[in-house]
């Protein structure tokens, strides 16, 4: 069976672009490949954490996983810090990158601004650990937002070097899955920016853990623009947050953004949000309720982390002594 890998960052609370995003496909995945999820704590520490918060997140990110469908005994869900193999091959992976292919990674630039030379080292080298995340389990495919390409571009690079450097095929070239009509869900305050756990705004998102009244009044204060629904897709060229508010439904629903303006176009965004309202609290309610269950039992899903821990090691020990092998690593 074909592998997918994937992971999420327990930092600050899951939203609704994660969700739809991610953890939902995931979910409908499960039964077509063997399934490894991951809660990459060590990518989190990238930038400064509050240790008793980053465990609070770790378990929350599980409880999310879990609540939306994913099924523990199915798939492998653990943390990341849990396999020492990540860090290992990771360091490999270090000497095997170039200085130039880190430097055009976008999402560094991004999250250093105009101070990167206060960065972190960890938070310049990111990309060779999500490559390392990957690679440890030799996955064939990897779920991932567009945002996320050019990441995964780079891990099939680093993977296609090291398997060229030593003449031997250790790593398969990893295909992306992009999936869904909301892969990239934006901002409810600014529909040209994504939607973002670091937003100052908490009503810029919709967390997986919010209830049905504060989800109902984010939606209801959601920006808008002042003109009607369209009645055709092409339509939504230059509105950023209708055409976001048209997504979330669609992808919500299950259905294309141009079957949702067929039914909906013409209507006052009052009147669309309200349906929107209503279709986001039927779909995230159960999970809520569900998390918050798993939350209030945190002995479970610990328990839950350590047994996905060993699954995941019995995979990549092997793995990872292949690639010591292959490097010239003396083995005693």
């Amino acid at each position: 069976m074909k592998r997918i890998f994937s992971g999420v960052q327990p930092t600050g609370n899951l939203h609704l672009g994660n969700y739809l995003g991610a953890i939902r496909n995931w979910v409908r995945l499960q039964k077509d490949y063997e399934s490894i999820f991951c809660v990459v704590d060590m990518h989190a520490i990238t930038q400064w954490q509050d240790p008793a918060e980053l465990r609070t997140s770790t378990r929350e990110v599980t409880a999310a996983f879990i609540a939306a469908g994913i099924d523990p005994e199915d798939c492998i869900i653990f943390h990341q810090s849990a396999v020492p193999g990540h860090a290992q091959l990771a360091w490999v992976f270090n000497c095997v990158a170039r200085m130039g292919w880190l430097n055009r990674m976008t999402q560094f630039k991004e999250k250093a601004g105009k101070h990167k030379e206060n960065a972190s080292v960890g938070l310049f080298a990111y990309p060779a650990l999500m490559a390392a995340d990957i690679m440890l389990y030799k996955a064939t495919h990897v779920p991932v937002g567009e945002d996320q390409k050019q990441h995964l571009e780079l891990a099939r690079d680093i993977a296609a070097k090291f398997n060229y450097d030593f003449e031997r095929e250790v790593f398969p070239l990893t295909e992306p899955l992009i999936l869904g009509e909301a892969t990239r869900v934006m901002s409810l305050r600014d529909g040209t920016k994504k939607m973002s756990k670091s937003d100052t705004s908490d009503f810029s998102r919709i967390n997986l853990t919010d209830e049905a009244d504060l989800i109902a009044q984010k939606i209801r204060k959601a920006k808008t623009d002042p003109e009607p629904l369209p009645s055709e897709a092409a339509e939504l060229e230059g509105r950023p947050e209708a055409a976001n508010l048209v997504g979330i439904f669609a992808a919500l629903a299950d259905r294309s953004r141009a079957d949702v303006l067929a039914e909906a176009g013409g209507q006052p965004f009052s009147a669309f949000k309200q349906t929107l309202t209503d279709l986001a609290v039927e779909t995230l309610g159960p999970m809520n309720a569900e998390m918050n269950r798993l939350l209030a039992n945190p002995g479970e899903i610990d328990a839950i982390l350590r047994r996905g821990a060993e699954r995941a090691q019995a995979i990549a020990g092997p793995v990872l002594d292949e690639v010591y092998e292959t490097v010239g690593f003396l083995r005693v």
